[in-house]
């Protein structure tokens, strides 16, 4: 299958201000997102989607991944991933792009990041919303760096799209004072 791109989207989200406090470095998140043709829509029910895997899942790893810490000035402290399937997809459509090392170690290595990539997917209509997750890149239980960014393409995914994000951050939330993690003494046990 070959990757048949509509368009990219990037997405750039700055605080500088938080609880009338201000943020130093101000927060920076980032989505990069590719709208791309699902070539499984509206096809008869397939048991074996690596087509998908073969043809997708590399390249829209290595370019999100790639766009979007570029994006953050190669600034890179939290991560996810996450993926919008049109209405003649299946949600595992989506999830056998982005469910595979061919998409996540590209992102995970441009990002310096040894942790797995939360993630989110669903099916959606054009201009559907997707809160992606984002945890710690190398530890997913520091707790200041749980985070979601809502996303959003106007005029996607067409019945037969899918709409593929990276994103990343280049802190965790502006001021976080929660715990670190089980056991801490912390509010938000």
């Amino acid at each position: 299958m070959v990757l048949e791109i509509r368009k990219l989207v990037t997405i750039v989200e700055e605080t500088v201000t938080e609880g009338g406090r201000t943020v130093r470095p101000a927060l920076l998140i980032a989505a990069a997102g590719a709208v791309v043709r699902n070539p499984l829509a509206g096809e008869p029910f397939a048991n074996d989607l690596s087509p998908l895997v073969d043809g997708l899942s590399g390249p829209l790893g290595e370019l999100l991944g790639r766009r979007v810490v570029e994006l953050l000035d190669g600034t890179v402290e939290a991560y996810g991933k996450g993926v919008i399937v049109g209405a003649n997809g299946e949600v595992e459509h989506g999830s056998a792009v982005i469910h595979t090392l061919r998409f996540g170690d590209p992102f995970r290595n441009a990002a310096g990041g040894t942790a797995l990539l939360p993630a989110a997917e669903k099916r959606g209509a054009m201009g559907a919303t997707l809160d992606l997750a984002l945890k710690h890149k190398d530890d997913h239980a520091v707790r200041s760096h749980h985070l979601t960014f809502e996303v959003r393409v106007p005029d996607a995914p067409r019945s037969d799209e899918l709409v593929v994000f990276c994103v990343a951050s280049n802190g965790g939330r502006p001021h976080a004072r929660i715990g670190s993690g089980p056991g801490d003494d912390g509010p938000g046990r």
